[in-house]
């Protein structure tokens, strides 16, 4: 460890890059997308909106994938892993939903194509969004 600094720090980091690279992700969905939109009033508006956002995506993603993937590892072995596609397109969806509920105006369009197109495109630009800038 090198003197003076604090091991957090590198996770804060991390966390922090992960957070803004899925927040531009979504940004760029909502352009490219068809389906996924983002109705707000200021950049203000805009940018609390998508860091919101993309803690939704993360909780959602972090808490409920592991549970489907234990409980569907059959699924995934039958479909050699393209049930991934369904299930990130799901939970996709179910963050559109949350953010709904929460007021944010966020919103995706249907399961197809703008949901499964939505995730694997957000998936995409935050891994490499994520190996770029996460370089120590």
């Amino acid at each position: 460890m090198v003197r003076g600094t604090i091991p957090a720090m590198g996770f804060l980091k991390g966390l922090l890059i992960r957070l803004a690279s899925t927040a531009l992700a979504f940004w760029l969905a909502t352009f490219l997308i068809p389906g996924i939109s983002l109705e707000s009033n200021s950049a203000t508006e805009t940018v609390t909106t998508l860091l919101l956002v993309a803690v939704i995506f993360g909780v959602v993603n972090a808490v409920l994938q592991p549970i489907i993937k234990t409980v569907g590892c059959g699924f995934y072995l039958l479909t050699l892993g393209l049930i991934a596609l369904v299930v990130n397109g799901l939970l996709f969806l179910l963050t559109s939903w949350i953010a709904d509920q929460a007021g944010l105006p966020f919103s995706v369009d249907g399961f197809w194509p703008a949901a499964v197109l939505g995730a694997l495109f957000v998936s995409i630009v935050t891994w490499i969004l994520g190996a770029v800038l996460d370089r120590d």
